[in-house]
């Protein structure tokens, strides 16, 4: 697919959104990758949270532009996803399915253009909900839009819109979100003196609780297989992590979380551990 234009409209501030969010997690994990020769895939997964334990299987396996992912989990849900690239030049068509919710089938198409991208997504159902996005603009700044009709009710159960600006080391968003009751701007910027590290800062804004949530946070890369990530924000929740990598494709995550205002409190611990060949 073409990436010569703006990227699709999930893409407005997840970079500040991953380098906030991903990695963290206050449960014991671990992830088991093989290959075989044919190019199939087959990840084995085990979580513990709280004494509660599950796990999940998956396989996906490519061919061409084709790819096919299938995973089961031990609260006995199936999801299976199409993916099939370039049926038409520069889309993406994604048909996905998770049983034994036989009405959640859905078909997703997603288009880049040199100037635009596309996305629509239609239930596989009785009344189906249609969801749809658009963003205009070039790879340094782009315009979106995005909204989910319920042809059941004949009602928009959402609708969101944002921008983004996007330099060498640097990016900028904001986005309008739950039907205009909420804002969230989003700020990352590269740093070399942290060793290709990053600063980030986010604001959320709650129009109608009147309630501000500003959020802080960073990475450091201490050498080329050790990043440390940290977090903060204004309620005094307080998150951090250290991923090494022990092989090119695996890695261990340690992290922590803790609440400043309520330090009787013990510290939630997490672990992931990922093995790929």
């Amino acid at each position: 697919m073409s990436t010569r234009g703006p990227a699709l409209f999930s893409a407005i501030g997840k970079k500040a959104t991953d380098l906030l969010n991903r990695d963290y997690n206050t449960d014991q994990k671990i992830n088991i990758t093989t290959y075989t020769e044919t190019g199939l895939a087959l990840n084995s997964g085990l979580a513990n949270n709280g004494g509660l334990s599950s796990g999940d299987i998956a396989a996906q396996y490519k061919y061409k532009n084709v790819a096919l992912d299938v995973k089961a989990d031990t609260q006995s849900n199936v999801s299976t996803m199409l993916t099939v690239t370039d049926i038409l030049p520069s889309t993406k068509t994604i048909a996905s399915i998770k049983l034994p919710d036989y009405k959640s089938g859905k078909l997703e198409v997603q288009y880049l253009h040199e100037h635009a991208s596309f996305t629509t997504a239609v239930g596989l159902n009785e009344s189906p909900a249609v969801d749809f996005s658009a963003t205009i603009g070039t790879p340094a700044i782009a315009f979106g839009a995005e909204a989910s009709f319920l042809t059941g009710s004949r009602v928009f159960s959402k609708y969101n819109a944002g921008v983004s600006f996007t330099q060498h080391d640097s990016t900028a968003s904001v986005i309008l979100a739950d039907k205009g009751d909420s804002l969230r701007a989003s700020y990352v910027h590269q740093l070399s003196r942290l060793n290709g590290g990053a600063v980030v800062g986010e604001v959320n804004r709650k129009f109608s609780t009147n309630e501000n949530t500003l959020t802080v946070g960073g990475s450091y890369v201490v050498d080329p297989e050790t990043v440390v990530k940290a977090r903060l924000n204004n309620h005094g929740n307080l998150g951090a992590l250290l991923q090494h990598q022990l092989t090119p494709k695996s890695s261990l995550t340690l992290s922590a979380a803790f609440d400043t205002k309520a330090l009787e409190r013990h510290p939630n611990f997490g672990l992931a551990l990922s093995l790929k060949p």
